[in-house]
């Protein structure tokens, strides 16, 4: 006989999981106890439940393996539910496990009472509540098993606590099935076909389920076929961007020569993502449901397939497979675009080369210029929302797999507990987190967990004194009229010296290069902040120009 919270613990164990993240409550202490006694799962205690449940949807970007969140109930997962979001939106694999009310206390809106499948129900994957500890070992590899298969996503599983107090015998717990979905060969001819008709095709690739030999393999038929490549919004280390067939990211204000080409492709090749608003432009790039180009969409869920687009060519696949089913085709032909996939690649590098100048004291541009040069190819980048990660995303040439968390949903206050989880998982890598202002304030708290667990990550602070892009959007539509978008913040690196970390004030341009040197070889968590003009808002358009041009 065996309590439920030691029967959690054990099926865990069986599902290889070493790394949990959490924040403590009295409505799990079974789960703590038996954590007590496991060596072979490493507990990391955060500071906030959003956080943690950040750090769980990281873990499961970069790994591919479900990353692991435990919090208490009421407002533990309530407030957890940010994260939760995020992997549903980013088809991260997630399995978030709640302290629960005692049975015999439902529906009297006992202290901290929720109805977790009816507040998790449109936003998780699948949501449980496990009443027999007996049932334990079926219901957690269960919860691993849909994590992972067709489009990956969050499961929510609760656990009441006198259920976790409970003796049960139950059957050892078995680890889950990974399951891969391959194309027929009729559907690869289809596709050979199609591209051997086409004159100028291209290659979108986006979602989760990749891997570094699937992205190779990718990056060899594209230089085999010749053909121009594209990565979805906060996709880009699906492709290595120095590659000669590399054409851009399709993204937030994606480059206007490369919007240009895809609204005139004859053919696109769709690859593991959904494509969804902001990658399509609201739905310019390609219309929906019925796009002008001849569309292949390729995805690991069947339900993705025709849901927002009507595709031509439908293969339900996952990229593992279908890149090893494609990279036996071969082209009859030199393709007839191959010049103008060299020419998109000319386009990208131009798109991608920092200013030089712009309003203020600090240039953001060749601030991203010497991170170009210092940073490892295996360097992660984390960042949540704002204006601020334009020059991230835009200037820095992503060539790795694994290199790269940032939330395509769209949710600020990502990037800090986000590069505590992927320093964890890599400690040998260097990973930065870029965040504004009005963004680390939202999981800054998580700066004290690196230091906590002697993580030094590097968060760079983008500090503008304002909401920057619900300020844009205002100059641009109610200009001059400033209102709720003003920000008064702390002194940034004295707030990480009082962590315990490494802080930095960066006022000129040439106060960031020795600043983040220092910050390096500190060997402590650092916190480096770039005081930016409120001007500059855009690599291009100040706010000034934005306003006055409304």
């Amino acid at each position: 006989m065996k309590t439920g919270g030691k029967l959690i613990v054990e099926a865990l164990e069986a599902n290889g999981v070493d790394r949990i993240y959490c924040v403590p409550g009295e409505s799990y202490l079974a789960v703590l106890d038996a954590l007590h006694d496991s060596n072979r799962i490493s507990t990391v205690v955060c500071r906030q439940e959003g956080g943690a449940a950040m750090m769980a949807d990281c873990h499961g970007r970069l790994t591919g393996k479900p990353g692991i969140c435990f919090v208490t109930r009421g407002p533990g997962a309530t407030n957890a539910s940010a994260g939760i979001h995020i992997a549903m939106q980013d088809s991260t694999p997630l399995i978030m496990f709640i302290g629960q009310i005692a049975g015999h206390a439902r529906e009297r809106e006992a202290f901290q009472e929720v109805n977790y499948k009816r507040f998790f129900g449109d936003i998780a994957k699948w949501v449980v509540e496990i009443d027999d500890a007996s049932r334990i070992p079926e219901l957690v590899t269960r919860a691993f098993a849909v994590a992972t298969s067709g489009r990956p996503g969050p499961v929510v599983v609760s656990l009441p606590e006198d259920m976790l107090t409970s003796l049960a015998e139950a059957p050892d717990a078995l680890p889950y099935t990974p399951v891969e979905t391959s194309p027929g060969e009729a559907e690869m001819h289809k596709l050979a076909e199609l591209l051997g008709n086409a004159r100028r095709p291209f290659v979108i690739l986006g979602g989760s389920r990749w891997s570094a030999a699937a992205k190779s393999r990718l990056e060899s038929i594209a230089e085999t076929w010749a053909l121009p490549v594209g990565v979805s919004f906060r996709r880009q280390m699906l492709f290595d961007h120095l590659h000669p067939c590399y054409a851009g990211d399709v993204g937030i204000g994606p480059n206007p020569k490369l919007a240009a080409y895809i609204k005139q492709a004859d053919l696109v090749l769709l690859v593991g993502g959904r494509f969804g608003e902001m990658p399509s432009s609201d739905y310019t790039l390609l219309k929906s449901p019925y796009p002008d180009q001849t569309l292949v969409h390729v995805h690991a869920d069947a339900n993705e397939l025709g849901r927002v687009y009507r595709p031509a060519l439908a293969i339900n696949a996952s990229p593992e497979a279908f890149t090893a089913a494609f990279a036996r085709l071969k082209p009859t032909a030199t393709p007839v675009w191959a010049d103008e996939t060299e020419r998109l690649h000319g386009f990208y590098r131009a798109w991608s080369t920092p200013p030089e100048t712009g309003p203020g004291a600090v240039q953001m541009g060749p601030i991203m210029a010497h991170l170009e040069k210092v940073l490892p190819d295996d360097a992660i980048m984390t960042n949540g929302a704002g204006n601020y990660a334009t020059w991230l995303h835009r200037f820095h040439r992503f060539r790795r797999f694994a290199t790269q968390a940032a939330p395509t949903s769209g949710s600020m206050g990502y990037g800090t507990p986000g590069a505590v989880a992927a320093k964890g998982l890599f400690p040998e890598r260097e990973v930065i987190a870029f965040a504004g202002d009005g963004c680390f304030m939202m999981n800054g708290q998580e700066f004290a967990t690196a230091v906590q667990y002697d993580l030094p990550i590097i968060v760079i602070v983008v500090n503008n004194g304002i909401y920057g892009t619900i300020r844009m959007h205002q100059e641009r539509d109610y200009p001059g009229r400033v209102s709720g978008t003003d920000l008064k913040n702390p002194d940034f690196a004295a707030l990480a010296r009082a962590y315990g970390g490494h802080g930095e004030t960066v006022e000129t341009t040439d106060d960031f290069a020795p600043a983040f040197e220092r910050a390096r070889t500190s060997r402590k968590p650092s916190i480096i902040e770039i005081k930016l003009d409120p001007e500059a808002i855009t690599p291009t358009r100040t706010l000034t120009d934005i306003r006055e041009k409304k």
